[in-house]
């Protein structure tokens, strides 16, 4: 058995129905303790841009929300779509649709515990996550127990060997071959050295650069692509209601798609689709609420509001609309999956957009760069601090360096074998991360009561926040 099998195989494994209970289980049931926070969205959207300057915290709560959306809006909602429906069949489109919607609750409650237990460090800044969920959570004399410890430990070791996968390497990767694909005559290694340095300008200067460049660069590129993709879909729209309905059957029944040409079965749409929406909006994998932590908040449930909105944004609108592009697209031109040469999600993607005239290669390849390096600039935050957790300070420096070089070296040639090793190290750190946030959701319940569903949303919590003693 050689890596590559044995490596897949790992990943069916750990994205079997135990992982897709357990996530899918925790969006309902989050649902279900959190009254439908769902239906609080709109109030979210506007929480998401207003101003709170004398909250507490770093960045501002838009800051917060940019950030974790660079970090989320990325290949996933591109190429990751494209992968599902290729291993899945158009069916997968609706499960990552559905992981999106029932996700929001997944979201509002993991930010609400990291927002909660969020600490300080020995300049002030703010520091949050589930290992600080873990650790401050069942704390008790001063004192934490050893299992709420290993729980920690474990997702800020998974989030940090996670960040260089879905963060750098796969992100670098997208990015050099959809330039490559169209512009065959620059080498890897210069679209790599281009990528390293323009990560490192930005990551060096820590999250308040992050957020600065996120907050002008998240909006113009989501909203850029959001539209290329309804002028699209304006362009085929003969075929948008055949592509609805062929998700819709194929996410319930065993039909082949396409001729046979891509994956089909219920439990074949459901595992990718729960999985590329899990790796593209990250709801239950514990990564926003690491950034949501340093949001200027005046309690948990502001900022846990304005998370939610990342998880709709991300896949509620984006990937359903690059899914009603991919689907209807094969519709229109079945004649893109003949010979068999689409094998992998990149190239299914370059096919279906490079069909459009015009405008359908420009809309991904500008697309893909942008949401790929926000995507790293994004985790790169996220593996920062879990490696701060784990090292302390003089441990950050080191982490950024190895970074930059994952993302050159994820440029020069890993390919979609990281895909899959992303798949794994997700669902590794999510674990520990949906444990927590349902250990509390009797606590996020009652307290979500009193602030959204008793209206006292604008109710400052004067909890202390404790300072943390340096590493």
């Amino acid at each position: 058995m050689d890596i590559i099998q044995l490596i897949g195989d790992i990943d069916a494994f750990v994205w079997g129905p135990p992982m897709i209970v357990l996530l899918l289980g925790s969006h309902l049931y989050l649902t279900f303790r959190t009254k439908f926070i769902q239906r609080k969205l709109p109030t979210a959207i506007k929480l998401s841009v207003t101003k709170d300057p004398d909250a507490p915290g770093d960045i501002s709560q838009f800051g917060a929300l940019t950030t974790a959306l660079s970090a989320t809006i990325g290949t996933g909602n591109i190429v990751g779509v494209a992968t599902a429906i290729l291993a899945g069949g158009p069916g997968a489109v609706l499960w990552m649709w559905l992981t999106g919607v029932f996700g929001m609750a997944t979201k509002y409650s993991e930010t609400y515990a990291a927002v909660k237990y969020r600490v300080k460090d020995h300049k002030g800044n703010m520091l949050g996550g589930a290992m600080y969920a873990w650790k401050r959570g069942f704390e008790k004399d001063g004192k934490t127990p050893w299992w709420a410890t290993l729980g920690a430990g474990a997702f800020a070791l998974f989030a940090a060997i996670a960040s260089f996968g879905i963060g750098s390497a796969v992100q670098s990767s997208a990015m050099t071959g959809i330039v490559m694909s169209n512009a065959p005559g620059i080498p890897a290694w210069g679209i790599g050295l281009a990528i390293a340095i323009m990560v490192s300008v930005v990551i060096f200067g820590g999250v308040k650069v992050i957020s600065k460049v996120c907050e002008k660069l998240v909006p113009f590129m989501a909203i850029a692509y959001a539209w290329g993709c309804i002028v699209i879909i304006g362009m085929n729209w003969e075929y948008v209601w055949p592509a609805l309905c062929l998700i819709v059957e194929c996410a319930f029944t065993p039909k082949a798609a396409f001729g046979g040409a891509v994956g089909s079965g219920i439990m074949m749409a459901l595992q990718f689709g729960c999985a590329r929406g899990l790796f593209s909006n990250e709801s239950g994998l514990g990564s926003a609420p690491i950034v949501a932590s340093a949001a200027s908040t005046r309690n948990p449930a502001r900022q846990a509001l304005v998370s939610m909105t990342g998880t709709f944004w991300d896949t509620v609108v984006i990937c359903a609309l690059t899914g009603i592009v991919l689907v209807s697209t094969l519709i229109a031109n079945p004649g893109i999956l003949d010979g068999g040469q689409i094998k992998a999600g990149a190239d299914l993607t370059s096919a279906a957009f490079g069909s459009i005239p015009y405008i359908g290669t420009p809309i991904l390849v500008i697309g893909m760069v942008l949401f790929a390096y926000s995507t790293i600039l994004g985790w790169s935050y996220y593996g920062n601090r879990c490696v701060a957790y784990l090292f302390g300070k003089h441990g950050v420096r080191p982490y950024q360096v190895i970074y930059v070089i994952v993302a050159f070296l994820g440029a020069i040639g890993i390919g979609d074998f990281v895909w899959t090793v992303s798949d794994i190290t997700n669902a590794l750190m999510a674990v520990p991360n949906i444990i927590v946030v349902l250990l509390m959701s009797g606590m996020i319940a009652r307290e979500t009561k009193h602030y959204v569903w008793d209206r006292n949303l604008d109710e400052t919590d004067e909890t202390p926040i404790p300072v943390l003693e340096s590493k």
